[in-house]
């Protein structure tokens, strides 16, 4: 089986619960916060945390590159203000090394927001900068950007997007993309039958390249094709139904790398898990 197949689950009461939460569901692959996402401080790891972690991860025989780390939702590496971007850089850099300490080989992030002061280009600008200093200080760590589905000043919604700030990146060997079902569709990129899902994914591959995918979000949407609304559904409940979800289950590009539900009801997951290894061929 080459599909990887988790959730985004808790890490409450320490990050080694994650793998424990994640075996629970049957997963083969997951995301974590390894910090609480709503503060700017976290607590520090100690090295009895670490230990249980990476013994709990080993026991589990998920290896680290099927874990896919988000960090904070509060850091936003294109703010147009000096010391609030500063203050999302410190933040940024925090959650690598501690993707580091776990023995992680990826941080997932959204990309940031202009807040309508500053232009596109200089946003970009600002954010492939924070990137190149985070990687300069750090080792063994990719950062993986997210595309989003375009709410308010965020960026990252389009597949050009996520080129230009690729582009901007000095060590292109430790960059990614994870890209996020229900964020593309409410973008605007229909992924519901074969042919619009083929078309979409060979303009991924023409303006990213699939060589940049390192992970990706199973969602369905509650908000409507091109709403540029971030409301994830259950599979099979939304917008998008389950046609595109059986495509990627038999697509190979979607091989060996994470492939993370962040669906609505965590009830469900494990069924959700089920659900989406009975599509394989």
């Amino acid at each position: 089986m080459s599909k990887f197949v988790g959730a985004h689950v808790s890490a409450s009461g320490g990050v080694y619960n994650a793998v424990a939460n994640a075996r629970l569901i049957g997963a083969k692959a997951f995301a974590l916060f390894t910090k609480n996402q709503r503060q700017w401080n976290g607590k520090e790891l100690d090295s009895d945390t670490i230990d249980k972690f990476k013994k709990a991860l080993l026991d589990s025989g998920i290896l680290p590159k099927y874990v896919l780390p988000h960090d904070s939702y509060l850091i936003n590496l294109g703010h147009p203000e000096d010391d609030q971007r500063e203050k999302s850089m410190e933040a940024f850099l925090d959650e690598v090394h501690r993707c580091e300490l776990l023995g992680l080989d990826r941080l997932n992030f959204h990309p940031g927001s202009h807040l309508k002061k500053i232009s596109e280009d200089e946003c970009f600008g600002k954010i492939a900068e924070a990137m190149n200093i985070t990687l300069d200080k750090t080792k063994g760590v990719s950062l993986v950007v997210e595309n989003t589905a375009g709410q308010g000043s965020n960026l990252g919604w389009k597949f050009e997007h996520l080129a230009q700030i690729i582009d901007k990146i000095e060590d292109k060997s430790r960059v990614g993309v994870c890209i996020d079902t229900c964020h593309m569709f409410s973008a605007g990129y229909d992924i519901r039958t074969r042919e619009a899902y083929d078309k979409t994914w060979s303009e991924f591959d023409k303006i990213v390249g699939f060589k940049y995918l390192m992970g990706m979000h199973i969602n369905d949407s509650k908000a409507k094709f091109g709403s540029h609304v971030d409301r994830h559904h259950s599979l099979g409940k939304g917008e998008i139904g389950l046609d595109a979800f059986r495509f990627i289950m038999n697509d190979e590009r979607m091989n060996d790398i994470p492939l993370i539900l962040e669906t609505i009801d965590d009830s469900i997951w494990s069924e959700e898990i089920a659900l989406l290894y009975s599509f394989v061929n």
